[in-house]
């Protein structure tokens, strides 16, 4: 073959690919901070006072959250709406949280079970033999 065509061999194709997969996410995170830079710059809608602190991935998931349903509707929130949307958003993440947080095991059984109430046809009383037999007066 020519010098001209250069040939890789696998074990340069690993690296160049292991090195390119290390790389990548490293030369989109400047994008990444700015795009975060810029949700960090929306204002937070206003909270109750005794409202938890979000962790980083719960504030993302707020976030998420709130974009898919405005791309899910696109145009039929008002400005208040649309705030009025993202308060909901942050106020259901706490309950989402602990409800995450609670671990179960596959043998576990439910926490409630259905017990459908069965609605049968009760039978009319039996009248009583006095009541049945109606007494002839004498006259």
């Amino acid at each position: 073959m020519s010098e001209e065509k250069k040939q890789y061999s696998r074990r340069d194709f690993a690296r160049r690919a292991a090195i390119f997969s290390v790389a990548a996410p490293l030369a989109g995170a400047s994008r990444i901070t700015d795009s975060q830079n810029a949700a960090d710059s929306q204002q937070i809608p206003k909270l109750p006072p005794n409202f938890p602190k979000l962790s980083d991935q719960s504030l993302a998931e707020v976030e998420e959250r709130y974009q898919s349903i405005l791309k899910q509707y696109p145009g039929r929130f008002s400005s208040d709406q649309k705030s009025d949307l993202r308060r909901l958003s942050f106020v259901a993440q706490p309950s989402l949280d602990k409800l995450r947080a609670y671990t179960i095991q596959n043998g576990d059984s439910p926490a409630l079970y259905l017990k459908p109430t069965v609605e049968r046809d009760k039978k009319p009383a039996k009248p009583s033999s006095a009541a049945a037999t109606p007494v002839a007066k004498k006259s």
